[in-house]
């Protein structure tokens, strides 16, 4: 039976509102419960792209902010749909990605009655409240300009994080009419206090010793960052998600490598270190035994105050927008002296970080800036994988937002296939890499079918070496019987073309090259398999 409701709904509002705020994609599979959020979408300019598996639709949101910085949203089905893309939301929330994930829920007067409707959990609005800013049961149309207007707060002005929203069946389908698409209004981010910036530019121009640390959220304050470094003639390091803030091979920078003895020793010694949109935490570091050891004088810059007390204690704490921040501070320390002969110490100390580097850890290094090469600016999107963890150490992209992977964080399994779509989706001119594992790469298979369905062009390389390799050493560095992690890889290449996909094996440096420069310009993704035990060899 063919129902048409005579009157704008509330879901048909939600979609012109949210054009109104700039969102232009929406990941989602529709549901007989989310069904009535797309009967407006054809009377906007709204992309729609359908995953294969809600995690799978996360993730794609998550690449597609990343990569952009534009807000996407989800629209998700009740109940296993919320369970299934929660692991994303809780990828996002640990990496401060915005998604804005809408969803629907049970009707009003059926919530919390545990009556066995169709997708009915005790509570979705508590389970997802873990996993997002916050997260709002919508109980009258009327109230959702105002959810949207805090939500888009958020993601300007606060630290970002997804937010859920969801939609009671009765309410989507409620009637609208009285309600006009509210002016979106974006609010700005806050500055820093100019005493603080005062207080901060002293410390540093009156250091002997000082150590920069760069983090994500300082991704869109390069130019400000790199002319603090160099006015300063400081030392400066990156964490993995702070990687391309400073320019590649920079004469003053150690790239990310604060988790290596000499520059633990240069952190420990640093009499001011200045530490900008980190957590400072075991992610952020690669610090996994313990925290990082700070005698000097520590001045903290975060968008979110908690964390600035959170993993170091500060001497000084600056909450503000790091690019507000940064701008503010490059500006009053641009007559500082700079210290002199910090180069030639950076160099010494390449030489000595690249000597830590193993044999296995070269190999990944190589096959990663083989990757790089053939296209400049590319974006490489990574699994948690062993090129992945030796790319973190080792790898400097061309720019910020170009290298990220889900080990930074939550650190789930499955992350890099659909969020190397979604990077792609939001910047299709540019090269776009995926790097996972065969064992991760099994976690979210079937979005390949999304990918070719609306023919996206990438290359995914696939590390394969028939375990979960990471883990497995793991087990064996502690003596431990090394149980379930060698596991059975099907043949992932015919699987790939099964799908629609190019798919090839790399035998060589040059070879892989190969196979990625044409991946870059060649119809529907490309599996690109690299066999660990002949890579080795390489």
């Amino acid at each position: 039976m063919r129902v048409r409701l005579n009157m704008q709904t509330c879901g048909e509002y939600l979609v012109q509102v949210l054009e109104a705020y700039g969102v232009d994609t929406v990941f989602g599979i529709p549901g007989v419960h989310t069904v009535e959020l797309y009967r407006g979408l054809p009377k906007t300019k709204i992309r729609h792209i359908t995953p294969r598996h809600e995690q799978g639709a996360g993730f794609m949101a998550d690449g597609y902010a990343r990569t952009s910085g534009k807000i996407p949203a989800c629209f998700i089905i009740t109940g296993p749909g919320m369970t299934n893309i929660a692991t994303a939301m809780g990828q996002a929330y640990a990496d401060s990605i915005p998604m804005l994930v809408i969803s629907s829920v049970n009707g009003r007067h059926e919530l919390a009655h545990g009556d066995g409707r169709l997708h009915e959990l005790p509570n979705q609005q508590q389970l997802l409240a873990g996993v997002s800013a916050f997260s709002h049961t919508l109980m009258r149309p009327d109230e959702l300009p105002d959810v949207l207007a805090r939500a888009f707060a958020v993601f300007n002005s606060a630290r970002p994080r997804p937010v859920h929203i969801e939609l009671p069946l009765d309410v989507i389908t409620a009637s609208a009419e009285h309600l006009k698409v509210p002016v979106a209004v974006k609010s700005s981010r806050p500055a820093a206090a100019p005493d603080a910036i005062a207080a901060a530019a002293t410390l540093l121009k009156n250091a002997k010793n000082p150590l920069l640390i760069f983090g994500g959220g300082a991704a869109d304050a390069a130019a400000q960052a790199t002319a603090i470094t160099e006015s300063l003639g400081a030392m400066a390091v990156t964490t993995i998600n702070g990687k391309g803030i400073l320019p590649r091979d920079h004469a003053l920078s150690l790239g990310s490598t604060l988790c290596q003895p000499p520059v633990l020793e240069l952190l420990k010694n640093a009499d001011v270190v200045l530490a900008v949109g980190t957590e400072l935490g075991e992610t952020d570091t690669l610090l996994f035994d313990a925290k990082p050891e700070i005698n000097g004088q520590l001045i903290r810059i975060d968008l979110d105050p908690e964390q600035l007390y959170r993993n170091a204690p500060p001497s000084l704490a600056i909450v503000a927008d790091a690019k507000h921040a940064l701008t503010a501070l490059a500006d009053v320390v641009k007559d500082a002296v700079p210290l002199t002969g910090v180069a030639a110490q950076v160099a010494e100390l390449r030489t000595q970080l690249q000597a830590l580097i193993n044999p296995t850890q070269n190999v990944h290094q190589r096959v990663i800036e083989a990757i790089r090469n053939v296209a400049p600016n590319t974006i490489i999107i990574g699994d948690q994988n062993q090129p992945v963890y030796s790319g973190n150490l080792t790898f400097e992209p061309d720019t910020p937002r170009a290298w990220y992977n889900s080990s930074t964080g939550y650190g789930t399994l499955g992350y890099a296939l659909p969020a190397a779509f979604g990077a792609k989706i939001a910047c299709p001119d540019r090269p776009v890499v995926g790097l996972i594992g065969d064992g991760g790469l099994q976690f979210t298979l079937p979005e390949f079918a999304s990918a070719v369905e609306i023919g996206l062009n990438l290359p995914i390389v696939v590390w394969n070496n028939q375990c979960y390799g990471e883990i497995k050493k793991y087990m064996t560095d502690r003596d431990i019987t090394t149980i379930g992690v060698d596991i059975y890889t099907p043949d992932l290449l015919m699987i790939a073309r099964g799908y629609g996909c190019h798919a090839e094996r790399a035998t060589s440096i040059a070879h892989l090259q190969e196979l990625v420069a044409k991946a870059h310009v060649t119809t529907n993704p490309t599996v690109i398999e690299i066999n660990e035990a002949d890579a080795l060899s390489w």
